[in-house]
């Protein structure tokens, strides 16, 4: 084997270029032809071949230097290859003509073009992350060698953030992009068959001063749980009203009661025992459909989830059992979980097994707002802010100020008829305008 060294060839009219990649490492073996490094302009970036076979002996330069033609890459081992059809020369036999040594070496045909069937075959499918439309004002800022990494994994470089100077696009960067996209929660066929228009890329440094935080692990797993959700169940919400004055004045004087048994009663544990009440009056409510959609799971349990507010994000514990508990019981239960989910301390069964969901923001404020479903569950009840409206009393015929708490419940009209939703709705008006029908 000889050395030989490795120089820039011609790279156009430039008086120096940036070198933003090295690819070989010493000791590596190349091929002809081979990306040995990766360098950068104004314009454009370009890979700098092998000019031969060998084994990289030495390297001079780094990321970061700036070479021009000419500049010294490293040191190749070249291997030394006999070429095929090719032999020692040897002077013609004295009875040999010179006609007859000509038709020996002929020159080869070129190889036929490819038919267009063969061809079109070889056309790279649709890269991941990429659907019917692109963002095509994008142009994504990567080497020829990580745009061919890419193409061999089918990835749309346009949907790829860069991580090295000036949103340069590294092979891990591709690398990541494509961990990410397998990671994320997927069913069967995700609920739809179309592909929605990409989000746009957008720089917002352009702006203004920007700041990027990581979200949370939670935020990434209930953010994709919610858009399976929300893409799989044909959502309605219906709005309605209820009347806890009397309600309101009944849990303040259990208060103490409740205090010696160690729970805070909470307007949520009325909330939670009325919904089983409804629950139980309209079981499609307590339901599920089933995987394929032709069946409809009917539950004999009742466990209700309530969505609870934690420093990393939205988790939903489930209170179970519900049919067999008094207020009060429910109340303990809420505070254990509550503090728990606060702790980080939630175990995976304690967020298992929910029928409904209550998702409670009155202790923040709002007037009516659209829960999204915690499928496979087929309803979910929304809680605003009370406020004290007046209403009309067709006994005295005057107005009378009330207690009105707001409801939203949202469900899936897959299982659920507007009819029934207007019927639950009511149903649990009835049951928290009248706190004795709780007790039956």
């Amino acid at each position: 084997m000889s050395s030989e060294q490795i120089l820039i060839p011609d790279i156009g009219d430039f008086d120096s270029v940036d070198v933003i990649e090295v690819l070989v490492n010493i000791g590596d073996s190349i091929e002809y032809d081979m990306p040995l490094i990766t360098v950068e302009s104004d314009k454009a970036s370009m890979d700098i071949p092998a000019p031969k076979d060998g084994i990289i002996k030495d390297i001079k330069i780094k990321v970061g230097d700036k070479v021009k033609e000419g500049s010294l890459i490293g040191t190749l081992e070249v291997k030394e290859v006999k070429e095929e059809g090719k032999s020692e020369a040897k002077a013609p036999a004295k009875n040999e003509k010179k006609e007859d040594i000509e038709k020996v070496t002929h020159t080869p045909t070129r190889p036929a073009p490819e038919p267009p069937e063969k061809k079109a075959a070889k056309e790279t499918p649709i890269p991941i992350g990429e659907s019917v439309h692109t963002d095509e004002n994008k142009t994504a800022h990567a080497s020829p060698s990580v745009r061919k990494f890419a193409r061999n994994l089918g990835v749309n470089l346009s949907f790829v953030k860069g991580s090295a100077s000036k949103n340069r696009i590294l092979i891990e960067d591709v690398e990541s992009f494509v961990k990410g996209e397998l990671t994320k929660p997927r069913t069967e066929n995700m609920g739809a068959s179309f592909a929605p228009i990409p989000m746009p890329n957008i720089d917002f440094t352009e702006f203004g001063k920007v700041e990027t935080k990581p979200l949370s692990k939670i935020k990434k797993l209930s953010g994709a749980n919610l858009h399976r959700n929300w893409v799989t169940a044909p959502h309605v919400t219906q709005f309605d009203d209820a009347d806890i004055t009397d309600l309101e004045i009944f849990r303040k004087s259990m208060q103490k009661e409740a205090e010696k048994r160690g729970a805070k009663l909470t307007l949520l544990a009325f909330l939670i025992k009325a919904s089983v009440n409804a629950l139980k009056a309209y079981p499609m409510f307590n339901s599920s459909l089933s995987p394929d959609g032709d069946n409809l799971i009917l539950k004999s349990y009742y466990n209700v989830g309530f969505a609870c507010d934690t420093p990393d994000g939205l988790v939903v514990p489930v209170v179970k059992d519900i049919q067999k508990k008094d207020v009060i019981d429910i109340a303990e239960d809420l505070g254990n979980l509550s503090e728990k989910a606060r702790a980080r301390k939630l175990k995976m069964n304690e967020m298992q097994g929910g029928c409904f969901t209550i998702s409670s923001l009155g202790g923040i404020g709002g007037t009516k707002f659209t829960p999204i479903i915690n499928c496979p569950e087929v309803a979910i009840l929304g809680v605003s802010r009370a406020s004290m409206q007046p209403v009309y009393n067709k006994s005295s015929e005057d107005f009378e100020a009330r207690l009105m708490l707001p409801l939203s419940l949202s469900y899936d009209h897959r299982v659920v008829d507007g009819a029934d939703g207007a019927r639950f709705t009511s149903h649990l008006c009835m049951m928290l305008s009248d706190v004795r029908r709780l007790l039956l």
